[in-house]
């Protein structure tokens, strides 16, 4: 469903043709042209034949149904996986961006999976439209988006920031700029970008080692964008925008939860409005996660040492839907 080309086509329509549109698609979220009754029959006929609503998705839920995971078949035939996450107070959705991802990182399925191509903003887009489908029929309604699916973002900023902007429209989904993050491996390119949007989403670094050559080992990307350059630049963010930024953290065992790992990370994170996020990591390719126990002890150093530190909690392992399994397959 490419907005922009229904949009170009309702050129020929009334003004008011777009607003009625737009309230279909996203407030009474129809599927279907024809549901659409505000509209002309001969004009839902032509919408149905030439831009269909239809997204072509297969479902796996995890047994407590917190977790929800879909399979989206593009128009090229090619995949890509978003997942739903159901918490107390609200219902996120992780997108992608990518299909598949350049990056190559170590510990992710994504990676493992090459490079095909970028998603258009539409293709962004649909992945929530999906899930805000799905909640409807539950009473519910898409609160949160976060992009820490498939792909690097910042490697497709324009349609990531055009998806955005669809979302946030009043018009749209309506979902307010602070109800999106954005994660990023560090491209500190798009970091500068979003400091200049005036645009109130989310920032998530993605730094996962306390120094540059474990880093690199895990994060092949850190070759290019060491640990100072990447720093230096979130600082530079938080200056221009005075807005917290999330450092994720993947605690895998034997690899980077080491005490001298956190107290190397502790020094790190001595600055204005950082808050740490470690994450179990969720077996995806030849790593383990932490145990609790030795989380546990690595959040109390970090703590001890001033940092601000928040622990995620474990959403989709069952269904391979959480961090680093996302593959399309």
């Amino acid at each position: 469903m490419d907005f922009a080309k229904i949009e170009k086509f309702l050129k020929e329509e009334p003004a008011y043709r777009l607003k009625q549109v737009k309230k279909a698609v996203f407030q009474d979220l129809i599927n279907d042209w024809e549901k659409a009754t505000t509209l002309p029959l001969n004009l839902r006929k032509v919408l149905n034949k030439e831009y269909t609503l239809s997204i072509n998705g297969e479902l796996f839920a995890s047994k407590d149904e917190k977790t929800v995971k879909v399979l989206i078949t593009l128009g090229d035939n090619l995949k890509v996986e978003s997942v739903l996450m159901r918490h107390k107070d609200r219902d996120t959705v992780c997108v992608s961006s990518q299909i598949g991802c350049p990056l190559g990182c170590l510990f992710c399925a994504t990676g493992k999976m090459g490079f095909k191509r970028n998603l258009e903003d539409f293709e962004i887009v649909e992945q929530v439209l999906f899930f805000a489908r799905y909640l409807k029929n539950l009473k519910a309604r898409v609160t949160n988006v976060v992009f820490m699916g498939m792909g690097e973002p910042f490697l497709n900023y324009a349609n990531v920031l055009s998806a955005i902007k669809i979302l946030n429209d009043k018009e749209g989904l309506n979902l307010g700029a602070r109800k999106f993050s954005i994660s990023t491996a560090g491209i500190t390119e798009g970091i500068e970008k979003l400091a200049e949007e005036n645009l109130e989403v989310n920032l998530a670094i993605s730094l996962h080692a306390p120094d540059d050559k474990l880093r690199t080992q895990l994060m092949p990307i850190g070759k290019k964008y060491n640990i100072e350059k990447i720093l230096e630049t979130v600082d530079g963010y938080i200056k221009k925008t005075n807005r917290k930024v999330m450092i994720e953290y993947l605690m895998i065992k034997d690899v980077n939860d080491s005490d001298d790992s956190a107290e190397k990370l502790a020094k790190l994170m001595k600055r204005r409005l950082y808050l740490v996020n470690l994450i179990s990591y969720n077996p995806a390719a030849d790593f383990q996660p932490s145990s609790k126990e030795r989380i546990r002890k690595f959040k109390n150093i970090l703590e001890k040492a001033g940092a601000y530190v928040t622990e995620r909690y474990r959403f989709g392992r069952e269904i391979k839907a959480a961090c680093g399994q996302l593959a399309g397959k």
